[in-house]
């Protein structure tokens, strides 16, 4: 089995639902977004910049805090990267939702993951995207990019995954959602790296 939009969406199709008790977190929704290039698949990520008001300068997938009128997630993570990439909803293949994670900082993250096509001319918004980061999907399974931190957790040890590349470190709820992602494709599936 080679790594495909098919299999990608079948692996995502696999995973349930966990119905959590109710929660204080407020729901958010981010778009892993991937990319074919060269039957190498890469994944989409942004460096906010010092301008907005949470998590500047850090590494992160588009996204945000659910709206009003947004009918799920989905469509809270589309309308977040709309605005923050200007990837227009329309040209986002949607494969399915990975599992919810929770942030410290009071998030419930529910990741779609989509797939545009190659190259894909992003309108950022400057005021919150400092750089868009292309990173291919094989680089979550190299030992010198994938790395684990240890933090103290109300008197609690946590060890959880982070990755740096090209002089970025990706960690928090961004690292658990590329790793929780990797479990689901599994490294064989890729791609060796050119």
């Amino acid at each position: 089995v080679t790594l495909s939009p098919a299999y990608i969406k079948d692996r995502l199709n696999g995973i349930e639902e966990l119905k959590s008790p109710s929660t204080n977190h407020i729901p958010a929704g981010v778009l892993v977004l991937l990319f074919d290039r060269d039957g190498e698949y890469w994944v989409i990520l942004n460096k906010r910049t010092q301008k907005v008001e949470h998590h500047k300068g850090e590494i992160c997938f588009p996204g945000g805090r659910k709206d009003r009128l947004d009918k799920d997630l989905t469509e809270t993570a589309l309308r977040e990267t709309w605005e923050e990439m200007g990837v227009d909803p329309s040209n986002v293949s949607v494969l399915g939702i990975l599992g919810k994670t929770e942030t410290t900082t009071g998030y419930e993250i529910t990741p779609t993951v989509g797939l545009i096509s190659y190259p894909y001319q992003f309108n950022i918004h400057n005021d919150e995207v400092e750089e868009v980061i292309e990173m291919p999907l094989s680089c979550l399974f190299l030992k010198d990019i994938r790395r684990y931190e240890a933090k103290l957790l109300e008197g609690e040890v946590i060890v959880q995954p982070a990755f740096h590349y090209e002089n970025n470190m990706i960690f928090g709820a961004t690292a658990r959602i590329l790793s929780n992602f990797a479990c689901l494709i599994d490294s064989r599936n890729l791609k060796e790296p050119a």
